[in-house]
């Protein structure tokens, strides 16, 4: 999926502003600003003076340059400092034998630690991230990444185990998670279809992370909530991965934070993309576009399927306001095995998560207690009568039995006009 990121008018030299949007905002892939390794390293203070930098920092810099005067706060005294000879070691250098997957910030690789190589660390196998810094992320996102979850802990969030700084290098460490993502889960033919019970399960875990984040103390928006960052350990359990986005809320009197716009298209809530306005309601937006994709196992913007169907938000609002309509766009790798009710409930509360008006879209607290009321409903369709195996003639439009004509279908694509925002991240 296409992020959505500002694009410079032109190329500029690493300096404190080379990352600033001037008079547009673009859809499509970023170029940013890319320094050599020299300038990198020069542009960039040494570890010690990482080690005490606060949330805060991530909104004031506007580059990768960070000044010794900025330091406030530690990391977070669990997470460990590795030495690059150590991950080069557990990764075989960085084999591709234990690439576990790879995008903008770079590659990531499996790895495995035992309890002589640091003490209090207990043996266990780890997923390295390593950046790179000529990418589309770079390290502004890994400094996100150790700032957040140097400092927050929930059991849904990813844990990071420690991080490497070593000349221009910059890795992260965190624990494994055996299922993979989400995103593999529900759109890679190979994978067993997830179960209705399943969903719901990831569902309600991913609602508690974001839901965690919004109610700390400070509220922390996630801005980039996707399939592809809903990491699922071994029993399925969600955990939020991929900090590098996460901005500080809004403090005091002020209703939203204005910055860049970022993220991915198809997933970034409208007021966000339009004005560069971001608040703890574009999350829930962006929940409510994966609970559609959970409903109906479609993603959140196809480009190969026809034109009214490409994008998932406007393709499914029709369908999610009656059981009858509902069914037509349900997931056929569900085979009719979901709660109709469940499933009934699940379309409303997606509907109100992705309304146009943020004030209309519920609190992430709410969107956790409307889930877990669902676990344990049985009134599966293809024991209601409301599920039987599709044929040609009564195949709904995706894939999913319906009597009668198919239903009328979205009106349009979704396209936004971003405008320049008014105040740089």
């Amino acid at each position: 999926m296409s992020k959505l990121n500002p694009r410079p008018k032109q190329w500029k030299p690493f300096t404190t502003t080379c990352c600033t949007v001037e008079n547009q905002t673009a859809f499509g892939n970023l170029s940013r600003c890319r320094p050599t390794r020299s300038d990198f390293s020069k542009g960039i203070a040494e570890l010690p003076a990482f080690q005490r930098l606060s949330f805060s920092d991530l909104s004031s810099t506007s580059s990768t340059k960070i000044n010794k005067e900025e330091l406030v706060h530690p990391f977070g005294s669990g997470l460990h400092v590795f030495q690059l000879s150590e991950l080069r070691a557990i990764t075989q250098n960085f084999s591709n034998n234990y690439l576990l997957g790879e995008g903008g910030f770079g590659t990531v690789h499996k790895g495995y630690v035992d309890e002589n190589l640091r003490a209090g660390l207990k043996a266990q196998p780890v997923a390295v991230k390593l950046l790179n810094i000529e990418g589309l992320q770079g390290h502004r996102e890994w400094l996100a990444e150790v700032i957040f979850l140097g400092q927050l802990r929930h059991s849904h969030l990813v844990k990071l185990i420690g991080y490497c700084s070593e000349a221009e290098e910059r890795l992260l460490v965190y624990e494994f998670m055996p299922k993979g993502s989400l995103e593999n889960h529900l759109f890679k033919r190979i994978s067993v279809s997830l179960a209705w019970g399943t969903r719901l399960k990831i569902a309600i875990g991913a609602a508690k992370g974001v839901a965690f984040l919004h109610g700390t103390e400070k509220p922390v928006i996630y801005r980039d909530f996707k399939t592809s960052n809903v990491l699922l350990d071994s029993d399925f359990t969600a955990k939020l991965s991929d900090f590098g986005l996460a901005k500080m809320g809004p403090e005091g009197s002020e209703t939203h934070v204005t910055t860049r716009v970022m993220g991915t298209y198809g997933y970034a809530a409208p007021e966000y993309v339009n004005t560069g306005h971001l608040t703890t309601k574009s999350d829930v937006y962006s929940f409510g576009v994966v609970l559609l994709e959970l409903l109906t196992g479609r993603r959140a913007v196809e480009k190969a399927r026809p034109k009214l169907e490409q994008n998932l938000v406007e393709f499914a609002k029709p369908y999610l306001t009656s059981s009858r309509r509902l069914r037509c766009i349900m997931d056929p790798k569900l085979a009719g095995q979901y709660s109709v009710k469940g499933a009934r409930e699940v379309a409303s509360l997606a509907l109100k998560c992705v309304s146009l008006n943020p004030k209309d879209r519920p609190r992430m607290s709410t969107v956790v207690e409307v889930l877990d009321r669902l676990q344990n409903l049985r009134d599966m369709a293809v024991s209601c009568g409301q599920w039987s195996p599709a044929t040609p003639k009564t195949r709904g439009v995706n894939g999913g039995n319906v009597k009668g004509r198919r239903e009328s279908r979205a009106g349009g694509y979704w396209r936004a006009s971003p405008i320049a925002p008014s105040r740089q991240s």
